[in-house]
């Protein structure tokens, strides 16, 4: 993802947006209104509730289920939207819709999978930057 930009005075400034993974600006008004420790417990929730969205996501493409893949796809998009994971949630918009094979579906659940992890990193990088 590029940076996005905005004109401050006659000039392009970055936007803190700047992070493909995390959606900085919303996370700050987390922190700016809730504070450390509750941003703290809302991650630690997140982190708990994607296992078992991901089982669901799994057992959907398993049993061939396109409703369960949607459901499931679209409560995760959910999750991750609320702790401001920009590229998983926009991944998650895209596979929720997909009408790819079961094999490719098993292809894509390892590759969101992997996105999942780059997203707990960034944010666990980011909240020990604070």
């Amino acid at each position: 993802m590029l940076p996005l930009f905005f004109i401050e005075k006659g000039m392009f400034v970055e936007t803190k947006q700047s992070n493909p993974d995390l959606d900085l600006e919303l996370l700050q008004g987390y922190l700016d209104s809730l504070g450390k420790k509750i941003v703290e417990q809302m991650f630690a929730l997140y982190c708990q509730q994607v296992e078992i969205y991901l089982n669901d996501i799994e057992r959907a493409q398993l049993n061939d289920s396109l409703s369960g893949w949607q459901e499931h796809c679209h409560k995760m998009k959910g999750a991750a939207a609320s702790v401001g994971m920009y590229q998983l949630h926009g991944q998650l918009k895209l596979l929720e819709k997909t009408d790819a094979s079961t094999e490719k579906k098993a292809v894509l659940l390892e590759d969101l999978r992997l996105l999942n992890k780059q997203a707990i990193v960034a944010f666990q990088q980011w909240l020990e930057s604070l």
